[in-house]
């Protein structure tokens, strides 16, 4: 894939703090037509907090089949810190070099991490989706920011996650009695769009089939590297 530079990801705290505020204007909603997906990539990264090494890993597979069409990977070394809230710029520059691998444009782009469920509404998934300029999702463990009610348990249900009147995300069950993942829109995207890509990507697990594969991939190329 070819990948414009967005910008320099050689910023202190406060600079990249006032990036994120800027980039997450630049951020479009939109409706994803799902059943035009045909590939769909999955990203994730594997770190320890006090390393300053970054291995990341792009999967993309066959929508519908979960056929795996290809894989890239990346090791980088960064200089940014682990901070809550940052991680774009901590993981960005190895997620890049991974996309940068791939040799098809995939149609949708799902990240473990967050989209627009940010306090500065500009997660990993909503960030990399601008340098990507395609469509992304987040879909992640854990809460970042907001409140939200525990969904039903059946699968498919979710409740809206707030961060005060607005929602940011959803509260997603994707199978009966697990614990839910969250999820939220990043570029080129709307709410609706992501809970319906990541249904449509899980199999017989919790997490949706791409970034699983994904998940596995980066820490076993982190278990080569003696990580």
């Amino acid at each position: 894939m070819k990948i414009a530079e967005l910008h320099s990801w050689d910023l202190d705290y406060q600079h990249a703090v006032a990036l994120q505020r800027e980039l997450a204007g630049r951020l479009i909603e939109q409706t994803v037509e799902t059943g035009a997906i045909k590939t769909v990539c999955g990203v994730d990264v594997s770190s320890s907090r006090r390393s300053p090494i970054i291995h990341a890993a792009a999967v993309s597979l066959e929508a519908g089949s979960f056929r795996v069409l290809e894989c890239a990977t990346s090791t980088v070394e960064v200089d940014f810190p682990y901070i809550p809230g940052m991680l774009s710029f901590r993981e960005g520059p190895a997620v890049v070099a991974a996309m940068r691998k791939l040799r098809n444009i995939p149609d949708v782009v799902i990240f473990d991490g967050q989209g627009y469920a940010h306090p500065r509404r500009l997660g990993l998934a909503a960030h990399l989706g601008l340098w990507l300029d395609l469509p992304t999702v987040g879909c992640a463990k854990t809460r970042l920011v907001g409140e939200h009610e525990p969904p039903h348990d059946d699968k498919g249900e979710w409740t809206p996650l707030r961060d005060g009147r607005e929602i940011i995300g959803a509260v997603l069950r994707t199978r009966r009695d697990v614990k839910p993942v969250f999820i939220s829109r990043g570029h080129l995207c709307d709410l609706e769009s992501a809970v319906a890509i990541i249904m449509a990507t899980i199999g017989k697990y919790r997490l949706p089939e791409p970034i699983r594969l994904a998940h596995a991939l980066c820490n076993e190329v982190r278990r080569n590297a003696g990580g």
